[in-house]
């Protein structure tokens, strides 16, 4: 049976992860939950799955957290603090670990459990974004695996023999990953000009949290699966291409040197990748309904309106100029989605200022995660920066 802590498991990838855990309970049990700081939820959910270890990530919480899980009559162990929900990661109680943390807060856990060796399953973005080189050489260290679980680097996964060979030698001319468009495809600038937060964070087909709605929103989202598909797979930038897919039935291609093309569709239901994840290489059901192609509407591709959706162009852009430019541009726009959620920054200025501060801070390379973790600090103080002189 595999032991599973779900890092991040109040968000929406961590309730469809708890969802398919509970349809296999002979296979799979959940053994660490942690939330940043929604107690209520948290406590909610360890009456429900009963783990052996719960974690707040804010300390002034975890007397709270205490509280209510005695309250319940829930029995588990309680700790706190960023720096516990790392060492849960890299611990005994489990040997699978869902990393659903959003943003660069993710990052120490993330390499805590690659470097103890575990299945790592990667829902954070930014960990890879940020620091690609160092989590696949702690992985490499520590003898893990890595899978996926963004439903088009999963797909990818799929459609590739082996999960993650040598792309050259597969004969892969080109990874094709898919994105829906987010809530705004089709409108040009003049038409975003006064967007809210709340419409940026409707997406058409996905049920979200409110920053990765908005990097939906912006394409930003995309830019940075374009980074990570680069780091995950060895594929270099010219051999990525990202086709706008509303329907969000095809969740991404690869094609070969001979002129087939390979994809993997589903419906859009995150729990078909994270079934695929936890199981692999057996298959098991996700609960996700069948797929009926005959009762679909026509699958619709076109090519992204860089020039519209800025986010994406720049993140090209940094994968392009290499070392730690990816990690800038991720800093940069944690800040700026942060100031844009809270009314302080207009929709497509979120562009403006990655740009800004990518200019500021040219690339360095990649050397260890204290200098990252510095280059990071000065990429979020560039861009409050770049926030008060436009305000």
């Amino acid at each position: 049976m595999r032991q599973i802590a779900i890092l991040g498991a109040t968000g929406s990838i961590g309730g469809s992860t708890l969802d398919v855990i509970a349809q296999h309970p002979d296979r799979f049990r959940a053994s660490v939950l942690t939330a940043h700081r929604n107690v209520a939820a948290l406590a909610e959910l360890c009456a429900r799955h009963q783990p052996q270890l719960a974690i707040i990530a804010d300390p002034a919480l975890e007397a709270e957290l205490a509280r209510r899980l005695a309250a319940a009559g829930v029995r588990c162990d309680v700790a706190s603090g960023m720096d516990a929900i790392a060492a849960a990661a890299a611990g005994s109680l489990c040997d699978t670990v869902v990393a659903a943390i959003v943003g660069a807060a993710g990052l120490d856990s993330s390499l805590a459990a690659a470097r103890a060796g575990k299945r790592l399953l990667l829902a954070n973005k930014e960990s890879i974004v940020m620091a690609g080189p160092l989590l696949l050489e702690a992985l490499r260290v520590g003898g893990g695996e890595l899978i996926p679980v963004d439903s088009e680097h999963n797909a990818i996964f799929q459609c590739l023999p082996g999960g993650r060979p040598d792309l050259a030698k597969s004969g892969v001319r080109r990874l094709l990953l898919t994105a829906s468009g987010g809530p705004f495809r089709g409108r040009t600038r003049a038409q975003l000009s006064d967007v809210t937060p709340d419409q940026a964070c409707k997406h058409p087909k996905w049920s979200m949290g409110r920053k990765i709605s908005v990097d939906s929103a912006t394409l930003m989202n995309k830019g940075l699966e374009v980074i990570e598909a680069h780091h995950l797979f060895s594929a270099p930038v010219e051999a990525i291409e990202v086709l706008v897919h509303p329907q969000s039935m095809v969740h991404s291609l690869v094609e070969y040197v001979d002129g087939s093309v390979l994809a993997q569709l589903g419906n859009p239901d995150m729990r078909t990748a994270l079934a695929h994840a936890l199981a692999w290489p057996e298959r098991v059901s996700s609960g996700v309904a069948p797929l009926d192609l005959a009762a679909a509407e026509p699958l619709h591709f076109e090519p992204p309106d860089l020039a519209t959706f800025r986010c994406l162009a720049l993140a090209f852009q940094a994968l392009r100029e290499g070392g730690d430019a990816p990690a800038i541009l991720n800093a940069a726009n944690e800040v700026a989605v942060e100031a844009f959620l809270a009314g302080a920054l207009p929709f497509l200025s979120i562009a403006d200022v990655v740009e800004s501060v990518l200019t500021e801070l040219p690339a360095q390379a990649v050397v260890d995660i204290q200098t990252l973790g510095e280059r990071d600090r000065a990429a979020r103080t560039a861009a409050r920066r770049v926030l008060r002189n436009a305000c």
